[in-house]
C-alpha cells in the first residue's frame, strides 16, 4: 500500500493516523503507517515534550508528525481572561441550568476543570511548535487550514513537510498557494470540525485542483476497500482518525465513552457547534441536543464556546454522566463494534485493501482491457 509520498516519508503503507493518544501515534508508525499526534489538548508545553518523549521513545525509529489547531491569522494582545469575558451571562447560566437538570455533580474545591480548547490561541499554538521542532518529526499538521507563513518557512527549514485540512476544493488551493506540501481532504462523514461535502465528491475535486500536490483522502474511511476507493478516486494516502478511538491503546475518557462508541451505528453522530462554535461532528447526545434546540440562546461563536463549556465538559466526564457524554467521531462509528489493538486494525486495512485491488484486477480481466 506504498505511494510516492509514502515512499517519501518512509512508510510501508500509505495510512496516516491522527489520533490525540500517543501510545496510539506511536504504535500506527510501528504498524507501518504514519501516526500523528494531535496537539490540541496541551496547554503545558512541558506536557507535550513529556508525551513527545515517550513516542520517540516507542516509535522504533519509525517516523511521525504532529497535528496543531492553529489560525492563519495572527492576533496580537488577546489573553484567555479577555476572550472568558466576552462571554455572557445568559449562556453561563444556560450551561448551569443544563447540568442541573441532570444532576451533574459541581468538582471539588479547589479542584480545575480539565482539557480546555485553549490550542487554538496564537501563543498557545506556537508555544507547541516551540517543543515539536525539537524532535525528529516529519510531518506538521494544521486543522485549521494553512498555518502562518513564517511557521510554514520554520517547517520547511527543518525539512519538515507541512499538511492543512481543506473541506473544499477552494480551501485546498489556497493551502497550495500558501506553501503547503500535502492537502488532506476531509469530507462530511468525518470526526471534529468538517465541511459540507462529502469524501467521494471532494477528494478528486481537491486533487484535481491542486495537482501535483499529494492529496490524503478523510472523512468516513476505516476499511482496506475504503482506502483502495481513495487511491482510486487520485488520493496517495487515507487520514484516519475515528476508527482509533475503539483501540486498546487509547486513553479514552472513559468507559461509558468507549461503551457508547461501540453501541453507534452510523447514524447516531452529528454536526453540531457544541462543542467549540464550529461544525463539529461527535456523538449525539441530550447535550447536543439541548445546544442545537431553537429554544435554546445558541452556542457561541470559536473560541468562546470551547471555552464557555470546558468545566461543564469535564463534570461531565468526570462522573460519567451517560445522557450527555459524547465524543468527536465520524460517521465510521458504525463500524467501531470491538475494541481492538492497533495492529490488528491495520491487519484488517491491508488485507482489505488486498481483497479490493484482487477484486478491480479481475474486473479489469474479464472487461479485456
Amino acid at each position: 500500500m506504498q505511494t510516492e509520498l509514502s515512499k517519501k516519508l518512509g512508510v510501508e503503507h500509505a495510512i496516516f493516523g491522527f489520533t490525540p493518544f500517543p501510545a496510539v501515534a506511536a504504535a500506527i508508525s510501528r504498524a507501518g503507517g504514519f501516526g500523528v499526534l494531535g496537539a490540541v489538548r496541551y496547554t503545558a508545553p512541558d506536557d507535550l515534550k513529556r508525551d513527545l518523549d515517550w513516542v520517540e521513545a516507542h516509535v522504533d525509529g519509525k517516523p511521525y508528525g504532529l497535528d496543531v489547531v492553529m489560525p492563519a491569522k495572527k492576533v496580537e494582545g488577546v489573553s484567555e481572561a479577555d476572550v472568558e469575558a466576552m462571554i455572557p451571562e445568559g449562556h453561563r447560566q444556560f450551561v448551569q441550568d443544563t447540568l442541573a437538570k441532570y444532576g451533574v455533580p459541581e468538582l471539588a474545591e479547589g479542584e480545575a476543570s480539565g482539557w480546555r480548547i485553549t490550542g487554538w490561541m496564537e501563543q498557545v499554538a506556537r508555544s507547541q511548535l516551540d517543543v515539536a521542532f525539537d524532535y525528529p518529526i516529519r510531518l506538521l499538521a494544521n486543522a485549521l487550514g494553512s498555518p502562518p507563513a513564517d511557521v510554514v518557512a520554520r517547517a520547511h527549514e527543518r525539512n519538515v513537510l507541512v499538511a492543512a485540512l481543506a473541506g473544499s476544493a477552494r480551501h485546498a488551493v489556497k493551502h497550495k498557494e500558501g506553501g503547503i506540501d500535502i492537502v488532506v481532504a476531509q469530507g462530511y462523514e468525518a470526526g471534529g470540525h468538517t465541511g459540507e461535502i462529502a469524501s467521494m465528491v471532494l477528494t478528486p475535486e481537491v486533487v484535481d485542483a491542486v495537482d501535483p500536490l499529494p492529496v490524503l483522502a478523510a472523512g468516513g474511511i476505516g476499511s482496506g476497500r475504503q482506502v483502495a476507493a481513495a487511491l482510486a478516486l487520485g488520493a496517495q494516502g487515507a487520514w484516519l482518525g475515528s476508527i482509533w478511538l475503539t483501540c486498546t491503546e487509547a486513553d479514552v475518557s472513559s468507559p461509558a465513552v468507549t461503551r457508547k462508541l461501540l453501541a453507534a451505528g452510523s447514524g447516531d453522530t452529528v454536526r453540531s457547534r457544541a462543542l467549540t462554535g464550529k461544525p463539529a461532528r461527535q456523538l449525539r447526545t441530550e447535550w447536543t441536543d439541548a445546544w442545537d434546540d431553537p429554544a435554546g440562546p445558541g452556542t457561541l461563536p470559536m473560541p468562546l464556546q470551547g471555552l464557555l463549556v470546558a468545566e461543564a465538559l469535564t463534570r461531565i466526564q468526570k462522573y460519567e454522566v451517560e445522557p450527555l457524554l459524547g465524543t468527536p467521531v465520524g460517521q465510521i462509528v458504525g463500524r467501531m463494534n470491538s475494541e481492538r489493538t492497533v495492529q490488528a486494525v491495520f491487519d484488517d486495512l491491508t488485507r482489505g485493501f488486498e481483497n479490493a485491488i484482487d477484486r478491480m484486477i479481475r474486473i479489469a480481466g474479464r472487461s479485456g482491457k
